[in-house]
């Protein structure tokens, strides 16, 4: 059987999304026909790429082992378009919540004065690399450890983190909290996207109920239900401000490291240079 660019698309969205129904949504294909991609792959490959034998879908070695394969493949395949337009199409940068927070702004005025001939694009994409791994962008913004293969990663700054609790919370007249004030509090996580996880707790202190949700719209409204509370970043204030969600400084949770990564290889023309001014941007 002849492997083609959409088997390697629909494996890595599988890898991805942790489940073949979430890489149906994502590419738009329904969840047998994901199955039947993904069985044609390994049938052609001669392996078994993902490990359907326990309740939750994980990749088998070979399977972890082709995905930066297969990564380093679609993103070649990408960037070998890319080359092939005009050097000045839109340069797209990503990000799965918050973007640059108060940079984002000064970052697209001061891009689109010094680049008025290449449009800066700025997507949303609620997944882990924020489209970066499947060609979706050109540049990502991600927050918190950044483990996919492929990539090329620079720290930008830090941000201080913040707790968000209900507006008429009695945690929200606080001026400020701490990771133990929130410990019998159910913890709104973000599992697709999110910077969160209970290990941000010591180990003897972690809360013990939680509640998953998708992505940033779905953490608010979580929260303005008091259903829950989360802890995010700075940069959350700003971009996401929500009348029913207060949010106040954590004194003692460890800031969030802010990336700006890119995939291996040549990748837009312009992409040196959003890199440098992000860097100045984000300086002061």
């Amino acid at each position: 059987m002849a492997i083609e660019l959409r088997h390697l698309r629909c494996f890595l969205a599988i890898a991805e999304e942790n489940s073949v129904t979430g890489a149906a949504a994502r590419l738009g294909l329904t969840q047998p026909a994901v199955s039947r991609t993904l069985a044609a792959l390994e049938a052609g490959l001669g392996v078994r790429l993902v490990d359907r034998s326990t309740h939750h879908l994980a990749l088998t070695p070979e399977g972890r082992s082709f995905r930066e394969k297969a990564a380093v493949a679609v993103a070649a395949f990408e960037d070998a378009l890319a080359a092939a337009r005009s050097a000045h199409r839109p340069l797209r940068l990503g990000h799965a919540w918050s973007a640059a927070g108060d940079f984002t702004t000064p970052l697209l005025r001061r891009w689109r004065q010094a680049h008025p001939d290449v449009p800066l694009e700025l997507l949303r994409i609620d997944d882990r690399t924020a489209g970066l791994t499947r060609g979706a962008v050109d540049l990502a913004l991600l927050r918190g450890p950044v483990d996919a293969p492929g990539l090329v990663v620079e720290l930008l700054h830090r941000e201080a983190r913040v707790a968000a609790v209900p507006s008429d919370s009695p945690l929200a007249h606080r001026p400020e909290l701490t990771l133990a004030d929130l410990r019998d509090q159910v913890i709104a996580l973000n599992t697709v996207s999110g910077s969160t996880a209970l290990d941000l707790w010591p180990a003897a202190g972690r809360p013990v109920a939680t509640l998953p949700v998708a992505n940033t719209d779905d953490w608010l409204a979580a929260i303005a239900a008091d259903r829950a509370v989360g802890v995010t970043s700075t940069a959350t204030v700003g971009m996401h401000p929500h009348p029913g969600v207060r949010y106040v400084p954590l004194t003692d949770a460890p800031p969030l490291p802010v990336y700006l990564a890119r995939r291996e290889g040549p990748g837009h023309p312009a992409a040196a240079d959003l890199i440098a001014l992000a860097h100045e941007v984000a300086r002061g």
